[in-house]
């Protein structure tokens, strides 16, 4: 069994391509990391990467449990993981056989998430959102 992880940023597609990927093979079973609680998970996106994007952080043992369960199984070729860290975190990269990054442009991930996170959100509210996902100064 091969596990193959797709990786992006925050609304960078990862689930889209993870759900197009599994219509086309057979034989396939897929995790979701967003499907998961993790000791560790980070709150303020900005002060994680001032301090050195430290990806070991997260405890990914239960992600790690689910991938070590579907690999003892025997009942699949593939493992695809909707996973936005690649190979960056110790506890999963030995698991992974291969990884892709989707380099979405952070435009586009923006714009993926207020339709995706925010449909029902105002404009204020919106706007007042964005610094959190991509912080910067002047908006």
């Amino acid at each position: 069994m091969k596990v193959i992880a797709i990786a992006a940023v925050t609304a960078g597609g990862k689930t889209t391509t993870v759900n197009e990927i599994k219509k086309q093979l057979s034989n396939v079973q897929t995790l979701h990391f967003d499907d998961y609680v993790f000791e560790g998970e980070v709150d303020n996106f900005y002060q994680w990467v001032l301090d050195g994007a430290d990806y070991n952080v997260w405890n990914l043992e239960p992600l790690a449990k689910d991938i070590v369960r579907v690999k003892n199984s025997g009942n699949c070729d593939y493992l695809i993981l909707d996973y936005p860290f690649a190979y960056y975190n110790e506890q999963i990269r030995k698991y992974i056989d291969v990884a892709f990054f989707i380099d979405t442009p952070l435009d586009i991930a923006l714009a993926r998430r207020i339709l995706r996170d925010m449909g029902n959100a105002s404009v204020h509210d919106i706007r007042n959102s964005v610094p959190s996902f991509f912080p910067c100064q002047g908006l």
